[in-house]
């Protein structure tokens, strides 16, 4: 098949388990991996955890144990975590892997043969939490301008990357890539905050600390943040080793999805990485916007949330999918909260979406004993607006999903819903039920919204997965291919339905 999509995440800090700012990018990228499936895509979807560093190194230190023994238990907590999310990775990266670690190393070693990698000495305002250094001039009132706490000078000998060498390269990348960076506004950021005033080279070793891949050629160092990290993404595919059929297959990624704050090493440092390698760049890096929790973004550090197992455990697995999916607008800041959560479930899932499925099973059942068929008595303008907003929806659905427009693309599905809930008040079938001769009419009806409610849940499958399933099991179908909802009648005439069973419970606030 020559369809195929390469799409990551970041690969996580594990300084502590993962919260719903993690959820947020993870069931994001799991939706489009699943979408892309859908479609027929080949689809490589990978998603890890970034373990090295200091900080690292400094908690596992507290806590009495080692840093691998520390990490193994929060990756552990977080491949549950996404388990319990339904999220539908292919590989679930560790930078401790020893495949990684060795393509570290070479790629390192490769960079500094070439001499784009030179040792000098490093002086400079280094913030342990977010593992960054900083210019004097990006300081926040002398604090580091993403976490707001204090920086401390350092100085020791490091290995530099010669950002400076390709600065014009990039430039001219950008301008001749325009869809590279999305949303447009980071790609301006980048430009006038961080390329044009001069880049910088780029400190890509540590002396001061040894948790982390040792410069195969300079023991004593160990390689810095960013080389390390981001070779996940070719690491993962088995680059520079002998079984590099994946690398080979699904390079170069089609979608890097990560969060804006590390939007600068993604579209500066990363390209740069693979124009020293001489690699094809990614084709998008799509930079989106924190949760905020109270005036504040989700975050480890300040320790403001709850285990998204809670929410989990509490409202359901896609009442919490289809949460982060639709209340934000991908590429913004997001809030969440709690109330948020239980308006969206009661409002959507179990007022639009439940209750439909739940009214047409019900009918058919009284009115048919669970089986109607296509009977062809229309309603022309009644109809024909229905079954033309089921027929438009895949053409809709995929225009945003291209445009990775999410949360639009899961509220089309959801008109579509709003408007057989409309349906059945305009075509009132308890009325019609009274009147054999109405009958043929009614099996009509009851047809269309199983069709428009079949067509809905093919396109459901990539964002609601589960959800899916017990809806195509309710309405008893095999007919659930994407290709079969460009047109309407896939339904099967004389499929009996089987009993409608509540998909969600409206949740009742005090």
């Amino acid at each position: 098949m020559d369809k195929k999509f390469y799409v990551t995440t970041p690969i996580y800090y594990p300084s502590a388990n993962f919260h719903i700012g993690h959820c947020y990018t993870t069931v994001i990228a799991d939706a489009i991996a699943r979408y892309k499936r859908l479609m027929g895509y080949d689809v490589f979807y990978l998603t890890g955890a970034d373990e090295h560093g200091q900080k690292i190194q400094k908690k596992a230190c507290e806590t009495g144990i080692s840093p691998q023994e520390y990490v193994d238990e929060i990756v552990s907590d977080a491949k549950d975590l996404w388990k319990r999310l339904n999220i539908s990775y292919d590989k679930f990266i560790r930078t401790t892997d020893q495949q990684h670690v060795v393509c570290v190393q070479k790629i390192f070693k490769k960079l500094y043969d070439q001499g784009d990698i030179y040792k000098g000495q490093y002086k400079g305002l280094y913030c342990t939490p977010c593992e960054s250094f900083w210019t004097e001039t990006q300081l926040v009132d002398g604090r580091c301008p993403d976490c707001g706490r204090e920086v401390i000078e350092v100085s020791e000998e490091a290995y530099f990357l010669r950002l400076s060498k390709y600065q014009d390269k990039l430039i001219e990348y950008y301008n001749s890539n325009p869809d590279f960076i999305e949303p447009k506004s980071r790609k301006n950021e980048m430009l006038n905050n961080f390329i044009k005033p001069g880049l910088e080279d780029l400190c890509v070793s540590r002396t001061s600390f040894d948790w982390g891949i040792p410069v195969s050629f300079d023991e004593k160092h160990v390689v810095y943040v960013w080389i390390d990290a981001l070779s996940n993404y070719l690491s993962a595919l088995g680059y520079l080793t002998e079984e590099d059929t994946l690398f080979r297959k699904y390079w170069p990624c089609d979608l890097h999805i990560v969060g804006k704050e590390i939007m600068r090493f993604h579209t500066i440092v990363w390209p740069i990485i693979l124009m020293a390698l001489n690699l094809p760049l990614p084709k998008k890096v799509f930079g989106h916007g924190w949760l905020v929790v109270d005036g504040d973004k989700i975050s480890k550090s300040l320790g403001n949330y709850k285990d998204p197992r809670e929410y989990i455990d509490k409202y359901g697995v896609d009442a919490v999918r289809y949460f982060i999916l639709r209340e934000v607008s991908f590429g913004s800041d997001g809030l969440f909260s709690e109330s948020a959560l239980i308006n969206r479930t009661n409002s959507d899932l179990a007022n639009i979406l439940g209750n439909l499925v739940n009214r047409t099973i019900g009918m058919i059942n009284k009115y048919f004993d669970g089986v109607v068929e296509n009977k062809g008595v229309l309603d022309k303008e009644l109809d024909n607006k229905l079954i033309n907003e089921a027929t438009s929806l895949k053409d809709k659905v995929h225009e945003y999903m291209d445009n990775l427009e999410i949360s639009k693309a899961v509220d089309t599905i959801f008109e579509l819903l709003r408007s057989c809930n409309k349906y059945i008040d305009d075509t009132m079938p308890w009325i019609l039920a009274k009147d054999e001769n109405n009958h043929d009419r009614l099996s009509t009806i009851l047809y269309n919204l199983l069709e428009c409610i079949r067509i809905a849940t093919v396109l459901l499958k990539a964002f609601i997965p589960e959800t899916a399933d017990k809806i195509f099991h309710q309405i008893n179908t095999q007919n659930t291919a994407y290709d079969s909802i460009s047109n309407f009648g896939g339904y099967e005439s004389y499929n009996k339905v089987n009993k409608a069973e509540v998909l969600f419970q409206r949740i009742e606030t005090k």
